[in-house]
């Protein structure tokens, strides 16, 4: 749905950005934490091909020049052929140093796919690794019932299964495919060791308020030059940079699963736009009756975005919780 109508009191307006102004903030941001504060030579980001992390590398490049940020492309055998040619083209277009790993065979090593398939087979026991797989979520804006993770497999002659998942192995699929991101976090910082590089992470401020993250994994990084941006403040950044239109274009996609999905499928259950606006509406302590006006929604849909908010973030507040302590350290004084 878009969101091109505008609303008395609450539009996509609201979230229109400086972009010269937001520019300068951020790059002056990320030169403070990288040269001043770490005290490193440069970042290391890794690509998927998505919007999200070839704005942070452009943005790391308008910081600290191309020289200094360096792209990692880490592929597996379930990798979008669209990730790696986008993650090229962003390389390219930058002109920065990269490095390609496939991560297949340490995936494998570990068990991430055996895991996984497992848990499959114990729900669809005709299963097997010649078929392709993804979980979903219902649409969060069409009903009102109990919203449950299913999973969906795909025959080598194309036919779709979809089952419901229970708790045990809807669990056990997160934690095996969890491996993925684990995986390419640990390698980002090995480069980033061998480099004397900080690690630069790429979620937007959808996916860090909502938990769309792997605590250790993409959740991880150094610094986090977008997590303040709404989705649609990504896009408005990426066009001012003249990011690629192929990139710039490209839906959303977790890249997880070995059939495609889009984020709204797997997670959000809302178009980007829509959540967007209703999250900021959120924060601005909006009602609902006012955000119905500007998306076009009921306002029982509208009630409905806000509770799944708060619920994602009840749900993935432990992702945000560093270490604790069971008794207070004296701070170090930098």
């Amino acid at each position: 749905m878009s969101l091109t109508q505008k609303s008395k009191t609450l539009s996509l307006d609201a979230l229109k950005l400086d972009c010269d102004k937001e520019l300068a903030i951020i790059a002056a941001g990320i030169r403070n934490c990288i040269i001043s504060r770490f005290k490193k030579r440069g970042v290391v980001i890794a690509l998927s091909g998505g919007i999200d992390s070839s704005l942070v590398a452009a943005l790391c490049v308008q910081a600290l020049g191309k020289n200094k940020v360096f792209g990692l492309l880490l592929p597996e055998k379930e990798s979008s052929t669209q990730t790696m040619t986008l993650s090229d083209m962003i390389v390219d277009h930058l002109g920065i140093r990269a490095e390609r790993q496939d991560i297949t065979e340490i995936l494998t090593a570990v068990g991430c796919y055996r895991y996984r398939d497992e848990a499959i087979k114990s729900i669809i026991p005709e299963y097997n690794q010649d078929y392709k797989c993804k979980i979903v979520l219902p649409p969060l804006l069409g009903q009102s019932k109990l919203r449950l993770f299913s999973v969906v497999v795909q025959s080598p002659d194309g036919r779709q299964i979809k089952a419901r998942l229970p708790a045990e192995a809807y669990l056990q699929i997160v934690a095996a495919t969890n491996f993925k991101q684990r995986i390419r976090m640990m390698l980002t910082y090995y480069y980033a060791d061998k480099l004397n590089y900080a690690v630069a992470g790429t979620p937007n401020r959808q996916e860090y308020d909502q938990g769309f993250f792997v605590k250790l994994g993409d959740g991880a990084g150094d610094i986090k030059p977008i997590a303040h941006l709404y989705k649609t403040q990504v896009y408005q950044m990426a066009e001012f940079l003249k990011l690629p239109e192929d990139i710039c274009e490209r839906l959303p996609t977790t890249d997880t699963y070995s059939i495609p999905q889009d984020q709204e499928e797997f997670y959000f259950s809302v178009p980007h736009d829509i959540l967007d606006l209703c999250l900021y509406a959120k924060n601005h302590i909006i009602p609902p009756e006012e955000v119905a006006k500007a998306v076009h929604l009921d306002i029982e849909q509208v009630e409905r975005v806000y509770h799944d908010i708060d619920n994602k973030r009840r749900a993935t507040r432990y992702q945000h919780t560093p270490p604790v302590l069971l008794q207070k350290i004296n701070e170090i004084i930098y």
